[in-house]
């Protein structure tokens, strides 16, 4: 039987200009060209999920409006159970302003609009549900009373909590230790240890500080280097593969749904990195968030 992956997390839709350059502070950047997509980072991790042949269900709270609506249909043409996606009658579905350069980097603004309601209250409404899980998976674009709520329950019922800590912010030894797994980039890995991470070395380092605070397994990504991995006492350093990257929009949330993906079929934590990394390879080859994601069979291929 599939195992249930359950995605708490913000959705929202994505509006994104690529041009040669990233603007400066009061610049203009003109000859852009201008596409939109469905994004957030739950909704991102949990489309990724489903497309691997994940059993996903997402929680999550939209506005009243046009973009929610047309978000939740498209969840559904990609499988996912929405069920427990709620909606605000006052604030509107969240919103991303993201600008691309001609290398792939990104620059983003986000307006969270009801993303920042989805409260412990509605958790408990969805309880039956996460309750049903295997895999809990969370970012920070939602309320981190939220993230801790939920995670708490999950975790007294035996189920893997993963925490993407994104966008980065400091977090409580309550939350860590709840966790079975933290994935944070080279920047929030910095802002949870203290030490700034620039290669293999100082990873390690901070890996050990994140993974003394109480989580099981600590998996720092670091972009075209690959990601580390310490797992109790061992540490892994896993190569990405080499490809021209377009956007980096939603290569990190490319990887956390794989992994879980990975981990729902059983593999190992080192393996499900691997299997993480070549998906996310594939995202960063193509423009957008969602519309960038990539279905199981490209991954078979590979």
């Amino acid at each position: 039987m599939s195992k249930n992956i359950i995605v708490i997390g913000s959705c929202n839709t994505d509006m994104v200009i690529k041009a040669d350059r990233l603007p400066v502070p009061g610049e203009t950047v003109m000859g852009g060209s201008f596409m939109m997509n469905p994004g957030g980072k739950g909704a991102n991790q949990a489309v990724a999920a489903a497309r691997l042949k994940g059993n996903v269900y997402f929680i999550a709270k939209t506005g009243n409006d046009l973009f929610g609506k047309r978000s939740i249909e498209q969840y559904e043409d990609e499988g996912i159970h929405v069920e427990n996606i709620y909606s605000d009658p006052t604030l509107p579905s969240g919103v991303a302003l993201i600008m691309v350069d001609v290398n792939g980097e990104n620059s983003i603004a986000v307006a969270s609009g009801a993303n920042g309601s989805l409260s412990p209250e509605d958790i408990r409404k969805a309880q039956p549900v996460i309750e049903k899980g295997d895999i809990l998976l969370m970012q920070l674009e939602i309320p981190i009373e939220t993230v801790e709520y939920a995670a708490q329950i999950a975790s007294e019922q035996g189920i893997k909590v993963i925490l993407n800590p994104a966008p980065a912010r400091a977090l409580s030894n309550k939350l860590l230790q709840n966790l079975y797994m933290i994935i944070p980039n080279e920047t929030e890995a910095e802002i949870l240890s203290g030490i700034k991470v620039t290669d293999w070395e100082s990873a390690r380092k901070a890996a050990d500080i994140i993974s003394a605070k109480g989580v099981d397994i600590v998996v720092i990504t670091m972009g075209s280097k690959g990601a580390l991995i310490k797992e109790n006492n061992e540490y892994h350093e896993v190569s990405v593969p080499k490809v021209k990257a377009v956007d980096t929009t939603a290569a990190g949330d490319t990887f956390c749904g794989s992994l879980c993906v990975a981990l729902s079929e059983d593999m190992n934590v080192l393996d499900a990195v691997k299997f993480a990394n070549k998906c996310a390879s594939i995202t960063v080859t193509r423009m957008g968030a969602q519309s960038a994601l990539p279905y199981r069979k490209e991954i078979d291929v590979l």
